[in-house]
């Protein structure tokens, strides 16, 4: 088996979906664990305004109005959690992204004044924040909400990880890496993307530039400039497609690299470092 195909199967990718049947699968996978788990009656989400959250979003909401419906029970919840760091310069995508969701519930939290006095704590201890870090306190920020949000309505933080992230490892570690639940696991950048377009979401929000858009001397970075790779080269890789070995090489290196994200903390037990 070469890396390429490990990589396919660790991570689960098809090489083709019909987006009607992979929704399903994420709806009804969301619905399935909540039956299990009664204790649930929240699903919480955060908003970036990006087309993951847009599309998890969207799966979510879609689960938690058919369990209504199906048990019977009107106290379960989808909430949104918009956690913007001051003003978004992509505001209005947000908007529209919560316009094409339509959640039950909508918090809003500038996270702002948290990282700043964070920053200034850390600086009175000699531990000055670059602003690469300091983008890595605003993901963790934002994670440290939602679940806050999650324990006072008896709630599941739910993940945006999917599969041409994980490849990568393109997410802060305890930050949008940690949370309980990933319904889109499995699909790459593509395969959301004609999910999206399947359900009727605005081309704007799926079509736009992937940014995690965390460092202000870099504001709305996209994705491919720091990867070194294209979404698109990505895709195709995990689609088990043969791309230039340029490309190839700079995915599994990242793969090979970022290894420690896709664990749990590691114990004298685990051998997947070595």
């Amino acid at each position: 088996m070469t890396i390429q195909q490990e990589i396919i199967a660790a991570l689960h990718v098809k090489p083709t979906i019909d987006p009607a049947v992979e929704f399903r699968v994420s709806v009804n996978f969301l619905k399935s664990y909540l039956k299990k788990h009664t204790f649930i009656r929240s699903l919480v989400l955060g908003i970036s305004g990006g087309q993951d959250s847009t599309l998890t979003g969207k799966i979510s909401q879609q689960a938690i109005t058919e369990l209504r419906q199906e048990i019977g029970v009107s106290n379960y919840a989808f909430i949104a959690v918009r956690l913007p760091y001051g003003e978004q310069k992509d505001e209005v995508d947000c908007r529209d992204v919560i316009t094409f969701i339509n959640p039950d519930r909508t918090v809003r939290v500038n996270i702002k004044n948290a990282i700043e006095a964070s920053e200034v704590t850390l600086r009175q201890t000699g531990i000055i924040l670059s602003d690469y870090i300091k983008g890595n306190e605003k993901a963790r920020e934002r994670m440290k909400v939602q679940y806050s949000i999650a324990a006072i309505t008896s709630g599941l933080v739910v993940g945006t990880d999917h599969a041409a992230e994980a490849v990568t490892g393109f997410f802060t570690k305890y930050g949008d890496g940690a949370t309980d639940i990933n319904p889109i696991f499995r699909l790459n950048k593509r395969q959301g993307r004609a999910i999206l377009q399947y359900l009727g979401c605005p081309q704007h929000l799926y079509q736009k530039t992937p940014t995690a858009d965390l460092e202000e001397e870099h504001a709305l970075l996209p994705d491919e400039t720091v990867l070194g790779v294209t979404y698109e080269m990505i895709d195709d890789y995990l689609e088990g497609k043969i791309i230039e070995s340029a490309s190839s090489d700079i995915i599994e290196k990242w793969y090979e690299k970022t290894k420690h994200k896709r664990y749990l903390p590691v114990t004298v037990f685990d051998d997947f470092w070595k």
